[in-house]
């Protein structure tokens, strides 16, 4: 990393031990206190997210999403865990086109199974090192002793505040004597402290058993035990379809991860049951291009991000789904033959302002359309989608790397856990030609992932955001920022950036605005000028604004042995070194 000259209001932390970058700082806290303990990332990593579940409950949960990229540091080998519930066998698309007018509505009929607790035993089982008792221990603190309210969490309590009569057990679970805390007063959950306790409880009672296998009662207890009772009663008591069959058959998928490749870099992300593939797809496509030569945030930059970037989406919303039930054609998808073909479409200067039809990627696996295939593109949709979501990254001080980017915040909450079941079926499709229609036991197709990267061949950064289908583009920015700016994590992490939308959001119903491209007000005006005049819509945010305000990141310098970490200033964000 250079003396880019590229103002930052935090120091980049560096360290020659270890580093937490998460979406809060007290998460951060957690996991920081992990690794003092001596546990290695994944147990850090996995205290950081739970804890993220406590302080950020309206963007994360329990019973949520979170998806997990774990780099071994002696093997070099990366794992990813999709951390992501699947629609309950019951479902029928028939049900939503008519019984619900074609519409996914709110509430718990969109529920599919509850995912990130065993996303995170998991993890804990194959990668860890510790307890669950001994991971869970700051967020249960948390929960039962409360924590203080600052602004993030009291715009949310305003929000929850404003739609009690929508969900009264939410108001009910983070309440005391009838009212929402506000900036400056503490909020506790006790009936989420008490879901933690009842699952150590469970482990201590098999601890004669060996690490693994008291974590294991504990998964048993919330998929095939009293949790997973009280979570179905609960759904299907709103009209959903959750069933005890549901819970007690579910796993985690625990899989290769995709990779993609630019110059002397790989990233690794999640499959195409979620977003991660369109990051790897799009940094092959500029692969060959001289990003430095066109200048950082300058028009030629932008304007060429932005159309790779239409590319790289319009072939998610034609092939992306659940690959268990989809035929999705990952390897042409991501063959840099492929990647050199798409980059003939872009033209670098004038804008495609609708989604670019799809590619061929099938002829890249040397076979044709499978004959089921029918999709066809979507058309306009006016509106704005709501993201969630939080992120958490930590590299110990033996080399190994995790990334989680946990999601899914309270809305229905089970009274008695303090906590939401997973209502990701939001990023389902009504489509039957969909490649992401609903279906039973399908997953859906989610937006959070995680992301993980390698230089000339060794283990290099972990980074991520929250942010809905801003994260991919967020992350873009960032990863150039630093791979090819030579920018310092916090630098690349608060350096203004842009989004576009000329394509489906993955959150019903789907708003799609083409030719739309947001910028932060720091942009020069100049630029703004040029882009519009390429065909782009240009609408200002705020000079920290957008969907995307937690990017977090850590490197590692293989030369000096030391490591740098970044958080971004546009939310609670924060990152620790030592």
């Amino acid at each position: 990393m250079l003396n880019t000259g590229i103002p930052s209001f935090r120091p980049t932390l560096t360290g020659n031990t270890h580093a937490v970058s998460t979406g809060h700082y007290l998460a951060t806290a957690a996991g920081y206190r992990i690794l003092e303990q001596g546990g290695n990332a994944t147990d850090a990593g996995v205290a950081a997210g739970i804890s993220l579940n406590v302080v950020l409950p309206g963007s994360t949960s329990f019973g949520g999403v979170a998806p997990i990229l774990i780099c071994d540091a002696e093997t070099r080998v990366v794992s990813s865990i999709s951390g992501l519930g699947r629609w309950p066998r019951s479902v029928k698309l028939d049900h939503f086109v008519r019984s619900r007018g074609g519409k996914i509505p709110q509430g718990v009929e969109r529920v599919v199974v509850p995912a990130a607790a065993a996303a995170w035993m998991t993890a804990l089982i194959q990668h860890g090192t510790m307890s669950f008792e001994q991971v869970v221990t700051p967020a249960l603190e948390y929960a039962r002793d409360g924590i203080a309210v600052g602004h993030v969490l009291a715009n949310t309590m305003s929000t929850f505040d404003e739609q009690s009569d929508q969900w009264p057990t939410r108001t009910e679970a983070f309440s005391e004597n009838g009212s929402l805390p506000r900036l400056g007063e503490t909020l506790h959950q006790p009936q989420l402290a008490s879901t933690f306790q009842r699952l150590i409880d469970i482990e201590k009672k098999n601890k004669s058993l060996g690490r693994e296998r008291a974590i294991e009662a504990a998964l048993e207890l919330f998929y095939k035990g009293e949790i997973a009772q009280e979570i179905v009663t609960f759904v299907q008591g709103g009209g959903g379809f959750l069933s005890m069959s549901d819970m007690e058959e579910f796993e985690v998928g625990h899989e290769p991860p995709e990779i993609g490749r630019f110059n002397e870099f790989e990233v690794y992300t999640n499959g195409p049951w979620s977003q991660g593939p369109v990051f790897a797809e799009t940094i092959q496509l500029l692969a060959g291009d001289d990003l430095k030569g066109l200048g950082h945030n300058s028009a030629d930059y932008i304007h060429l991000l932005a159309e790779a970037l239409k590319i790289s989406f319009s072939d998610r919303d034609a092939f992306y789904g659940d690959p268990d039930f989809i035929d999705v054609p990952m390897r042409g998808l991501l063959s840099e033959a492929y990647a050199k073909s798409r980059r003939t479409d872009i033209d670098t200067s004038r804008a495609t302002p609708a989604m670019p039809d799809a590619g061929d990627p099938w002829s890249f696996e040397d076979r044709s359309e499978p004959q089921d295939y029918s999709y066809q593109p979507p058309l306009p949709i006016e509106g704005d989608a709501e993201p969630d979501t939080s992120y958490a990254s930590v590299i110990d001080r033996w080399g190994n790397m995790f990334s989680a980017t946990p999601s899914d915040g309270a809305t229905a909450v089970v009274p008695s856990l303090g906590f939401t079941p997973s209502t990701r079926g939001s990023q389902s499709w009504l489509d039957k030609n969909h490649p992401s229609v609903i279906a039973p036991w399908k997953r859906p197709r989610l937006t959070p992932n995680a992301l993980l990267g390698f230089k000339d061949g060794k283990p290099w950064t972990v980074f991520g955001t929250p942010g809905g289908d801003a994260q991919i583009q967020a992350t873009l920015q960032y990863f150039f920022n630093v791979a090819v700016f030579q920018m310092t994590p916090q630098e690349a992490a608060e350096a203004e950036r842009f989004l576009i939308w000329s394509f489906p959001d993955s959150f019903w119903p789907h708003v799609y605005t083409p030719g739309r491209m947001e910028l932060e007000r720091r942009f020069d005006r100049n630029t703004a000028t040029d882009l519009e005049r390429r065909g782009h819509n240009v609408e200002w945010l705020s000079l920290y604004g957008g969907r995307a305000n937690n990017v977090c990141g850590i490197q590692v310098n293989h030369a000096t042995g030391t490591l740098a970490a970044g958080a971004d200033l546009r939310g609670e964000a924060y990152a620790i070194a030592r």
